[in-house]
């Protein structure tokens, strides 16, 4: 019989039910309180946009002139900015983020630096700052052709008004500048360009390249901080329209669609074009390889203009070059095409051919799959090295082959992956614009967890670096004095990567498999996505509309995994094993008699070195008991039994003579994050069974409890999260009995080759 009731009127049992000690209360299951923000009319406590909820938005039409000979860009913009809030606004703040390479840049004051024994030409060079970058503001003029009063501070350009902004009202400002485009590959950068010296040519992948309004918002107001470099971009939507010169032999993609193309495409790409559009299962050349190396040997002295449009998009960026290669294919949402593309230089592949549109078409189907589907016309993926970063409809991302045309593993999944997280990213924070000045594991984190979710439906056993909970062990397990809580400003996280990415995607993914299951996380994220889609959400909005959805009271979670630097290490401190005294003297006899007695060292000696002991030869010292053996049932004993037995009924005397076992787990809680207790009994006759036991059952104590497990059979072995699921950072206190766990360690270093899987595979004479 299986145990069901432990409710035995007059039962003796040996144990003490696993009832956690009340003595501590733990804060870990305190609700959030005040740390979050109070609901309001404009976010309400649901998570989702209150009745009043409001946002600006900005409209930009802009003239964009690309001088390769000196690396510059010019520009001339005007912006309708709509006071869409409740506020009359004094002055307009914009947003100069170029000025993060001026010479006088708060970026490079603030960043440290020191002298080592040897240090390179490069890194002399580099401790000052010499490159002469960011905006050089021509002038800033009103609708009318007036100057403007303006005032900038480092990254941020204030313009003044000469009467309050009211709500409802636009105003029209146009601002002229330029700028020397960075060289990439020298100082960095998320845009800029790299010069390829064998073709003598140049590819740009330019963002960031013109003055963008800050943000105004119901729970900052105007976005003030400062651009150090970390902290990327929070911006308003708004219609562009944008036409850019470049040389005339150039081939460029941007943010939106492109509207002339009858003059800048030749009749052979416009048909390619056409062809594109109505294939969905393999991409369309529309630029060749052998079309882009022609270009790249003559040069041409005149410009092309190239015309897009996009709308309700919160940036802008383009790439352009000679060199590039250009292929598309279509991706169907319902009657909608979205068109999937690539812009490559030879140098990119075979891998870009082979994979990147592709990659980009897959990235939507999942992506929308799990939020919406995909909104916008296009969404291209540009070659660019050493690079990943995002902007509507367009990314920058890495991935370059040897010249031979081989690749190592690492880079071949490093680029799948890179391309999916940055496509990714037009979902958030493209369109669920959160504030990445602010909270970069808004856009970081969640993407991150997507591009996992769209790796494995990639490639089966895909080696992804970040999602499973077992790759973050590493960063939780280690110092505290260098790991930031995730919700952490931007420009102050320790171990960027990890803290912004990998921690909050693996929280995600753990809540979606372990705490509240697939289904629950799943309706539960796709309606956040939906409700902040071409919005502004906060932290609070994301947890809140997490709680809400699922039905789940998660605010331990949030605590723990967003607000504290707690790791996770439950211990499986001690098993204990009981079965109910039956009460049958003979039974009961017999069990303590197989039990026999303790060893002990002394008694086993003394039979050899005492020949006899007093009462050995002294008889008269004999009684009772020593001569009886008082403890084996007798007549009295089985009568006195049997008059207990008839004062049950039939169930009690079940459960009496039930041969269950009693196991009393002990666990304890060393790392401090409060998680569910995941097991898996082994049993001797070699079953299996899994118990999972809610991490509310440490809300009465969060270091130590037990609880007791009733089998029916005999228990081998017991696990704690035998399938790596909670990121517990020591595993080798998650077994009973302990079992030591095998490691390697290597005998002395060596130098590896610097050969590629691929190479070694050609040397060894063989063929793929």
């Amino acid at each position: 019989m299986r145990l069901k009731n432990l409710t035995i009127f007059g039962l003796s049992i040996f144990l003490v039910l696993g009832l956690a000690s009340q003595e501590k209360v733990t804060n870990s299951f305190q609700q959030l309180g005040t740390a979050l923000p109070t609901p309001n009319t404009y976010r309400n406590a649901a998570g989702a946009p209150g009745h009043e909820y409001w946002q600006q938005r900005a409209d930009y039409s802009m003239e964009i002139k690309l001088d390769e000979a000196k690396q510059r860009i010019y520009g001339n913009e005007e912006i309708t900015y709509y006071n869409q809030s409740p506020d009359a606004l004094e002055y307009l703040w914009i947003q100069l983020d170029q000025n993060v390479r001026a010479k006088d840049s708060d970026t490079y004051k603030t960043s440290t630096s020191s002298i080592n024994s040897k240090e390179s030409f490069a890194s002399i060079k580099n401790m000052e700052p010499w490159f002469d970058g960011g905006f050089k503001i021509d002038w800033v003029r009103d609708e009318n052709g007036g100057d403007m009063k303006y005032t900038i501070n480092r990254t941020m350009m204030r313009v003044d008004l000469d009467q309050p902004l009211k709500p409802g009202e636009k105003i029209r400002l146009n601002i002229k500048w330029w700028y020397n485009i960075n060289d990439r590959m020298k100082i960095g950068g998320r845009s800029g360009m790299e010069y390829f010296e064998e073709d003598d040519n140049y590819l740009f992948t330019i963002a960031q390249f013109y003055p963008r309004m800050c943000l105004y918002t119901d729970y900052e107001g105007w976005q003030n901080k400062q651009f150090l470099g970390r902290g990327e971009f929070t911006l308003t939507f708004g219609n562009y329209d944008v036409r850019i010169t470049v040389p005339a032999d150039h081939v460029l993609g941007a943010t939106g669609m492109l509207q002339n193309v009858d003059e800048v495409l030749t009749s052979t790409q416009k048909e390619r074009w056409k062809k594109a559009q109505q294939s969905t299962v393999e991409p369309v050349m529309i630029v060749t390889e052998k079309e882009a190396r022609a270009a790249e040997k003559s040069k041409s002295s005149s410009t092309k203009t190239w015309h897009y449009k996009a709308e309700n998009v919160r940036d802008f960026a383009f790439a352009t070059s000679r060199k590039f290669l250009w292929d598309a294919m279509a991706v169907k949402f319902g009657d909608r095409t979205v068109m999937a593309m690539s812009y490559y230089p030879k140098e990119g592949n075979p891998l870009w051919e082979k994979y990147s549109t592709k990659v980009v078409a897959h990235t939507l189907n999942v992506y929308s799959k799990h939020t919406f589907d995909y909104p916008y016309p296009a969404a291209i993926s540009v070659h660019s090295k050493q690079i990943g970063m995002e902007y509507p409809m367009i990314c920058f991302n890495y991935g370059r082959p040897e010249k031979d045309g081989t690749y190592s593993e690492r880079m071949k999944y490093g680029m799948i992956g890179v391309i999916i997280h940055e496509v990714g990213h037009n979902y958030f924070p493209m369109i669920v614009n959160s504030d990445e000045r602010q909270w970069t594991w808004m856009d970081e984190g969640l993407n991150t967890f997507l591009q996992y979710l769209t790796e494995q439906e990639f490639q089966r056993d895909y080696p992804s670096r970040r999602g499973p909970a077992s790759k973050i062990v590493d960063y939780m397990s280690g110092s505290k004095d260098r790991i930031s809580p995730i919700m952490t400003n931007s420009e102050s996280i320790f171990q960027f990567g990890n803290n912004a990415y990998g921690k909050p995607a693996t929280a995600l993914n753990i809540l979606r498999e372990t705490i509240l299951g697939r289904e629950l996380f799943d309706f539960a994220f796709k309606t956040y996505a939906q409700r902040w889609m071409f919005k502004h959400p906060e932290p609070a909005d994301f947890f809140r509309t997490m709680e809400d959805a699922s039905g789940t009271d998660l605010d331990w979670f949030w605590r723990a995994w967003f607000y504290e630097t707690d790791h996770v290490d439950i211990a499986l401190e001690d098993v204990k094993w009981y079965q109910i005294n039956s009460k049958n003297p003979s039974k009961e006899y017999a069990f303590e008699q197989s039990k026999g007695e303790d060893y002990d060292i002394s008694k086993e000696r003394n039979k050899k070195d005492l020949e006899t002991v007093y009462i050995e030869r002294d008889k008269g010292l004999e009684d009772f008991y020593t001569q009886v053996d008082y403890k084996k049932p007798n007549k009295l004993d089985e009568e006195e039994y049997k008059k207990y037995l008839s004062g049950l009924d039939a169930e009690q005397k079940e459960m009496l003579n039930s041969k269950d076992n009693f196991y009393e787990l002990k666990f304890r809680n060393i790392g401090g994050i409060p998680m569910p207790i995941i097991l898996d009994f082994k049993f001797k006759d070699g079953s299996v069974e899994s118990r999972t036991l809610p991490a509310e059952i440490w809300r009465f104590d969060s270091e130590v409890i037990t609880k007791v497990f009733i089998f029916d059979k005999e228990l081998k072995e017991v696990i704690v999260d035998p399938r790596l699921q909670t990121a517990d950072t020591d595993v080798e206190n998650n077994y009973w009995p302990k079992r030591v766990l095998p490691s390697k360690f290597d005998l002395y270093e060596y130098n590896r080759s610097s050969e590629n899987e691929m190479q070694r595979y050609k040397r060894a004479g063989k063929k793929w």
